[in-house]
Order: C-alpha cells, then structure tokens, then sequence
C-alpha cells in the first residue's frame, strides 16, 4: 500500500518547551500552534513532526510518559556545530559528539518530553 504521508508525534507534558528545543536546534518552523498539539515542519525538505498535550484525549491511553523502544534520529551537516549550539541552548548532552564505527559521527541529546535524538552527520 502507498504512503502518502508520515509523521511522528511526540506527547509532552510541556509543548511550549518541546516546541522551543526543535525549533531552536533544528530547522523547524511551526505550522500550526494550538493549546494542545503543535505541528513542526522543517525547511526545505517538509520533514514532519507533531507534539500533542500528554494529558489530551485524542492521545490513545498508556502512550504518555517516557518514551520507550524509540528515538529520533537527524542527520545534519556538522554534528560538532549542533553539539556547540546545543551547548549554548543548555540543553542535556547524553553523549558528545564521537565517531561510530559505520563512518558518521554521532551525539545524542535528551528533548525536554524525554525523548532522545540521535544527531549525526556524515565523517
């Protein structure tokens, strides 16, 4: 069957503090903001990703709190420059930036609703 879109929603407990840490270390512009969900589309590829209230109804039950058997994984130009900013922003650098053994080198930050991304660029 044919996908004609996919995108991938975080629940937070906090949007507004989601919605801040993508937009400012990533190059996400918001598309929609509401008191409940806000969508987040980047620039120049239309990427997609969706923060929706934890608490809100339309969240199927038992899918909010932490975050389990997934993370988020940006591939950017320069992994190191991301590393500095995120540095910068004061957010949780779970590891620093290091070579993995596939070629590219690698951080992973922790979101403010708990998810971790995987940020890494080619070597």
């Amino acid at each position: 069957m044919k996908i004609n879109r996919m995108m991938i929603n975080v629940c937070s407990q906090d949007i507004e503090k989601s919605k801040l840490f993508y937009t400012s270390l990533f190059a996400f512009n918001v598309n929609y903001n509401s008191d409940w969900f806000i969508h987040l589309v980047s620039e120049g590829n239309g990427l997609e990703l969706g923060i929706i209230a934890e608490g809100h109804e339309i969240v199927p039950e038992g899918i909010g709190g932490k975050t389990m058997g997934v993370y988020l994984t940006f591939v950017v130009d320069n992994v190191d420059e991301f590393y500095t900013n995120s540095q910068k922003l004061g957010y949780k650098v779970i590891q620093e930036p290091c070579m993995t053994p596939y070629g590219q080198k690698r951080m992973l930050i922790g979101a403010p609703e708990g998810t971790v991304c995987d940020v890494s660029s080619p070597s």
